[in-house]
């Protein structure tokens, strides 16, 4: 099957006006259509994308986060973490603790039953990602998340 170019699946008829620009319409689109099969994935389990991040973060520290600390290391920025949080507590995913030393502090952590569900995830996860990008070469794979990094490098600036 003849690969289609970005010009050619949006039905673009002028070329773009400049490479910086069809990159970036590159990266969104690719992401995407690849936030759509993970959200779909996640769905079949009663999450979302970011919920499924914080279980994953919870689970790879081992012990119980505070919520600053959860919020940065998320993959996409969530402005209300606090109902983010709310909703994974309601759904018994995740329970809140307030610090005894200090009130303001709550610490989360995972339940037994996100435990379960994340495990159930990452067999269907693990195929997803070998799906999406299981075409590339490791090189490849190494040379695209060296350019993705490069490019948020000039974000920080």
């Amino acid at each position: 099957m003849a690969r289609k170019s970005l010009r050619q699946e949006l039905g673009k008829k002028k070329p773009f006006e400049s490479p910086e620009k069809e990159a970036m319409l590159n990266i969104a689109r690719t992401s995407d259509q690849f936030q759509n099969r993970f959200g779909k994935l996640f769905r079949e389990f009663g999450l979302t994308g970011s919920q499924h991040n914080v279980l994953r973060i919870l689970r790879g520290e081992g012990r119980p986060m505070r919520c600053d600390e959860i919020r940065r290391r998320m993959i996409q920025v969530v402005p209300a973490m606090t109902g983010l949080l709310d909703r994974l507590e309601k759904d018994s995913f995740v329970t809140r603790t307030r610090c005894e030393k200090d009130g303001r502090v709550i610490h989360v952590d995972l339940t037994t039953k996100a435990r379960n569900v994340l495990q159930k995830i990452d067999g269907p996860l693990a195929d997803l990602y070998q799906e999406c990008l299981g075409h590339l070469s490791k090189a490849e794979l190494e040379q695209l998340s060296s350019l993705l990094e490069k490019a948020r490098r000039s974000l920080r600036s």
